[in-house]
């Protein structure tokens, strides 16, 4: 662990200011258990918070991260935001505060308002140390009778800010880790059965975007391994781990949203009609899908059947079209049905993104007006 660096005022990256007269030590000692603490909104995580929280593990024996609740600053929810420290630095110790003061500036009323609350969230624990890279070092570090740890406090080794991520996260992702950055990414998927232009739309929205779009993988598998246009149970499972395992990779190349042709459901439906059970793993994997997608839209069989030597017909589009509409109603799935042209389609979806707010509550969006 690092020994305290300095005991004058000044301040900067990598510096402590006030390590004697606030610790009551030397500048080459530090106590027999150092305590650092620090707060923030982290919305969201960005390097230069993590440098400033790898600094504290460094230097301490234990780190305690205060981090707020903030809906007006970002959609991202509480829990989510603690949970990328909680999952990229298991040591520290992360406290939600669900009913931390939104007020933030250099008022005296604001910053009483600030150190009475967390004095009143820590209950009389010693904190040895607050670490921060911002102004209010100096008023909490003292009110908690702790060093005054500035880290990079003129953004040196790390330009980048939480407002800067929050514009544009596609041209900050550098800064961004993958458990991050894929948070950030609007995640939409196309249902439907086969021939029914799951594909053009998906790679309409792409270049309407600016983004990128996930092909479905199973068409490739199915065209270099199928035998007598079958697959085996196990071969299914291959299907929807291997685009899960793309689509993760292209999240991380996605600007805002990315676009899903077809998930595990569509796979689990098929593993239904041809064998007339799924294993296990399927299973799960279809049951994640649930939940994995920010919004799912069902293309329906209204457009003009493709009959490629592939598929198996028109009157079984209709009845796969239903039974995967019907799963989908089962496990709770909210859907948006398009219809139509190519136009009218890329305009029902270009309509509900404008109303859509990611991280919120479909039943009160839908509520306050949305129409298609």
């Amino acid at each position: 662990m690092n020994n305290a660096v300095g005991t004058g005022t000044g301040t900067g990256t990598g510096t402590e200011v006030g390590v004697g007269a606030r610790a009551g030590i030397g500048s080459n000692q530090r106590g027999p258990t150092s305590v650092g603490l620090t707060l923030g909104k982290f919305a969201p995580l960005h390097k230069g918070h993590q440098y400033m929280l790898e600094t504290a593990l460094r230097e301490m024996d234990h780190v305690i991260v205060v981090i707020y609740d903030c809906p007006d600053t970002i959609d991202v929810p509480l829990p989510v935001r603690a949970g990328w420290i909680r999952q990229l630095y298991p040591s520290i110790e992360v406290i939600e505060a669900w009913d931390g003061p939104q007020q933030m500036g250099d008022t005296p009323e604001i910053k009483q308002l600030q150190e009475q609350y967390i004095l009143r969230l820590l209950a009389g624990r010693i904190v040895t140390h607050f670490y921060s890279s911002e102004f209010y070092g100096e008023h909490m570090s003292a009110a908690l009778g702790a060093v005054d740890r500035r880290v990079d406090e003129e953004r040196a080794a790390y330009p980048i800010s939480g407002t800067a991520v929050r514009l544009d996260p596609y041209t900050c992702k550098a800064y961004l880790e993958p458990c991050v950055y894929r948070d950030l990414i609007t995640k939409v998927v196309f249902l439907g059965a086969p021939s029914t232009g799951k594909t053009t739309i998906s790679s309409f929205m792409s270049k309407a975007t600016g983004s990128i779009w996930m092909p479905e993988y199973g068409r490739e598998y199915w065209e270099n391994n199928q035998i007598e246009r079958r697959l085996t149970l196990e071969q299914l499972v291959e299907i929807a781990e291997g685009h899960l395992e793309r689509e993760e990779a292209q999240i991380q190349e996605a600007r805002n949203f990315l676009w899903v042709d077809t998930n595990a459901i569509t796979t689990y439906m098929f593993s239904l009609y041809y064998h007339g059970k799924a294993l296990p793993r399927l299973e799960q994997l279809a049951q994640q899908a649930a939940t994995r997608y920010d919004l799912v839209f069902v293309c329906e069989d209204d457009i003009p059947y493709d009959d490629t030597w592939d598929r198996s017909g028109d009157v079984q589009r209709h009845v796969f079209q239903k039974q995967i509409k019907t799963d989908l109603i089962l496990r709770n799935i909210p859907f948006i049905p398009l219809k139509g042209t190519l136009e009218q389609r890329a305009s029902t979806v270009s309509k509900t993104l404008a109303g859509y707010k990611r991280y919120s509550n479909l039943p009160e969006w839908i509520g306050k007006g949305y129409e298609v």
